[in-house]
């Protein structure tokens, strides 16, 4: 199964697509002391007037960096802010802030915050990815912990649905005995977090984008730049909304606009991304050549396996010994969605997949085997997806989407939303409030925006970029060919784009897009010739 990154997006457990390639590089730091200050009601409205008065006090504490697999190179400390700001008096949340010194001798006075995606992921572990994306080149970056995170306190890892992923690449991703063990491994982490005193309606995007707010102003930052990928869009885009104050540009990545993410909206990601992968194959001769008529063959394939589901034994990408993998239909999907095999290496994989040979997928399945319990946040995941994302739309809803996506493909494989499998038993379970009415709404803003997609992103798909940026009156939408989910860090072009943004947010310099095409796809010899 794949994690729900729209956010997440990295071949990791759950299929969170990272694309850290290293080819990017880290001074004035913004003065991190110790300041008491207020917190915004969560109900600003964008249209005039200064920023509305503090009501809930909040502070920013100084203080060591978190032991990471590479040293945080920067001051660290901690905001500490309200857990549920409709409760005066209650508890608090603890996130871990990162305060990365810009490369230039001459930063800019206005930094960049970044906001991660997921929900759920782990933000400072992104910080190596941001500065090989010279993200910090001009600019001091700030990297905060969301709440509920790996670096937050509390933090909202359920290590009960990371077991229960290790095991799932041995079971049917679609089978409703699937489906039971997981509704069973989130009831078991929700029990536990609700018996610690987590109030788990807390931890939503309105909160969440409050916290950014706190943060700018407990660090005493006139404005800064906003740069979001994948949920952390939503997150940017709502904070925008709620929150404009000192906001001087917005950069989103790999683009949720709050006002249309939904189940049935994943449908429409998953068939934009891997059709423009099939069609990118078409308009390469040799490909076309070799692997003709691709939607054929994924479809033949996705009803071969679901019908008649595969068990072998594959090696985890990370080593170790083989594990038994399952793959069906639904799971071939995932893989796909999720980036897990290479989009160079799709064409050849499904060709393979179709002459008896399950290698590719089967070793991205068994990535799922070996997950970093503990590191991914799925509390945070299912508060708000939970509440601002499944409320509104029906089994029913889904299953059409999934038919108008993939037409002939098996109502067992539509009816679960991609990297969102048996969502609404899992909010059945998980029970928080719905927050539509507050949460799908459209961000409509003049601050300059930057709005970056891959055309190869079956997560967020790229027209979604152009759609919420209808919205932005200052905007300059970019698309990369070739490119999935989170472009920055895969795409030269996307760095220099984003920081010519940067240093002139109305006018950015986006010459260097002409000149690109997808790579060309792995060619494999035809089996009666191999």
């Amino acid at each position: 199964m794949a994690e729900q990154d729209f956010g997440t997006g990295c071949p990791a457990p759950r299929g969170r697509t990272r694309h850290r390639g290293r080819a990017r590089s880290g001074a004035a730091l913004v003065t991190a002391g110790l300041a008491f200050l207020a917190v915004l009601a969560p109900t600003p409205s964008a249209a005039g007037g200064g920023e509305p008065r503090p009501l809930v006090p909040a502070r920013f504490v100084p203080g060591p960096c978190p032991t990471t697999p590479e040293p945080v190179p920067g001051r660290c400390g901690y905001l500490e802010v309200p857990e549920n700001r409709a409760r005066r008096g209650g508890r608090t949340v603890r996130l871990t802030v990162a305060i990365v010194p810009a490369a230039s001798g001459r930063p800019a006075a206005d930094p960049v915050v970044f906001m991660t995606g997921g929900p759920g992921a782990d933000a400072i572990s992104d910080i190596p990815f941001l500065i090989d994306s010279g993200v910090n080149r001009d600019r001091d970056l700030i990297v905060m912990a969301q709440r509920g995170t790996l670096h937050s306190r509390p933090n909202l890892a359920c290590p009960e649905v990371d077991r229960f992923y290790a095991e799932a690449v041995g079971l049917r991703y679609d089978a409703p005995a699937t489906g039971r063990r997981l509704v069973r491994a989130t009831r078991a982490c929700r029990d536990r977090l609700t018996a610690s005193g987590v109030d788990l309606s807390a931890y939503n995007t309105t909160e969440n984008a409050a916290d950014f707010a706190d943060l700018r102003r407990a660090l005493g930052i006139e404005r800064w730049n906003v740069y979001g990928y994948s949920y952390g869009t939503d997150l940017a885009l709502t904070h925008l909304r709620r929150h404009p104050w000192g906001v001087r540009s917005v950069a989103i990545d790999s683009v949720v606009p709050p006002q249309v993410v939904s189940l049935p909206w994943t449908w429409d990601s998953a068939r934009e991304g891997i059709t423009t992968v099939f069609a990118a194959c078409a308009a390469q001769p040799r490909c076309a050549h070799r692997y003709p008529d691709l939607r054929r063959t994924l479809t033949e394939q996705v009803r071969r396996l679901e019908a008649r589901p595969l068990t072998v034994m594959a090696a985890p990408p990370s080593g170790g010994a083989p594990v038994r993998v399952v793959l069906d239909g639904g799971a071939l999907v995932n893989l796909l969605v999720a980036n897990a095999v290479p989009a160079v290496d799709v064409p050849a994989a499904l060709d393979e997949l179709a002459h008896g040979n399950p290698e590719r997928f089967a070793r991205a399945r068994a990535a799922g085997a070996t997950p970093v319990v503990g590191e991914f946040a799925h509390g945070l995941t299912q508060s708000v997806a939970c509440a601002e994302w499944v409320p509104g739309y029906s089994r029913a809803d889904l299953l059409r989407a999934g038919r108008r996506a993939f037409p002939g493909w098996p109502d067992s494989v539509l009816a679960q939303a991609p990297q969102l499998p048996f969502e609404f038993d899992v909010c059945r379970v998980w029970n928080v409030p719905d927050r539509t009415a507050v949460q799908r709404v459209t961000t409509t803003s003049a601050v300059p925006a930057l709005v970056l997609s891959g055309t190869f992103d079956a997560k967020t798909g790229a027209r979604w970029g152009a759609y919420a940026a209808r919205t932005l009156s200052r905007s300059t939408t970019v698309r990369i060919p070739g490119i999935g989910h989170w472009v920055v860090p895969q795409s030269p072009c996307a760095q220099r784009v984003l920081a010519s943004f940067l240093t002139r947010p109305t006018g950015p310099d986006t010459r260097c897009v002409a000149g690109l095409a997808p790579k060309p796809f792995t060619i494999t010899p035809p089996p009666e010739t191999a």
